[in-house]
């Protein structure tokens, strides 16, 4: 990916992003697989995990976060590496991150939650569903393919150009100035970086796994996304959705659900109005 378009995720990421009063975060630390992982909650109940974007933080969900806890309890948590989450001796993988998360939902006394992910988070949300089919009652996946084939050709060639060498470069973008604001160790910027970068360049295809998911899921693309279309339906069809009428009674729908918000880029999707209007009513429907 682009230093051009790292800089405009984090921008609007961050953008409409209001600080959020500390009196209604409750943030803490858990030692989970050698990490210590840092999260804040937001709200009371139901839980909601919010997972954020590659070189991301929680700050990235503070456009919606506050329609999201207006009736359920959110957790919003620092991803390996990421944030205020020190980096540990291990190579970054969705399937590693997934069960930090889940171990960490586990100690906060989350036998069963909502799971939101963006991007990388979005992965690992996946992931998470998969590796713990139990744990999860509903999948968000926001601007997440299931397959590295998914992403448009030019994305992929630029994720793998993604290393260190980009680090001075990317000290001018809002992403740097968040990181620099909240990680433990600032100076393990051009890590990150190459650990992203190195992640980026795996081939993966989870779609053999995604029958295992008995999540109720909803993906969430923009229609300018860096997602390919194609895929987005090819992922909806893995899921049992859009391969029938549904019938005037609906009595043919599937479970799964499929939004794509207009004017909506992969780089903007967590400031758009229309994400939590499209999510909430997904996530309040028995």
């Amino acid at each position: 990916m682009s230093k051009k378009k790292l800089t405009m995720t984090a921008a609007a990421a961050f953008a409409l992003a209001q600080a959020l009063p500390a009196d209604d975060i409750k943030a803490g630390y858990a030692a989970v697989n050698g990490l210590k992982l840092y999260y804040e909650i937001h709200g009371t109940g139901y839980p909601l995990i919010l997972l954020h974007g590659g070189l991301g933080s929680t700050a990235m969900f503070n456009a919606i976060l506050p329609a999201l806890a207006k009736n359920r309890q959110v957790i919003a948590v620092d991803l390996q590496g990421h944030g205020h989450t020190a980096d540990i001796d291990r190579p970054f993988r969705c399937e590693f991150m997934a069960d930090d998360v889940a171990a960490m939902a586990k100690q906060l006394g989350f036998e069963r939650f909502d799971l939101l992910g963006y991007s990388l988070g979005g992965a690992t949300a996946l992931r998470l569903a998969i590796q713990h089919p139990k744990a999860v009652r509903k999948l968000v996946l926001v601007s997440t393919p299931c397959k590295q084939a998914g992403w448009f050709p030019e994305n992929i060639v630029g994720m793998s150009q993604m290393s260190a060498a980009a680090a001075e470069p990317l000290k001018q973008s809002p992403l740097y100035a968040e990181y620099a604001r909240v990680a433990p160790r600032p100076a393990d910027w051009p890590n990150l970086l190459d650990k992203t970068g190195e992640l980026l360049k795996r081939n993966y295809d989870w779609s053999n796994d995604v029958s295992a998911i008995q999540a109720t899921t909803m993906l969430v693309f923009g229609d300018a996304d860096a997602v390919r279309p194609a895929h987005m339906v090819e992922f909806y069809n893995l899921l049992g959705g859009g391969k029938k009428d549904a019938g005037w009674d609906r009595s043919g729908m599937s479970a799964a659900r499929l939004a794509i918000l207009p004017g909506v880029t992969h780089y903007d999707i967590l400031a758009s109005p229309a994400l939590a209007p499209a999510v909430i009513p997904f996530l309040d429907a028995q």
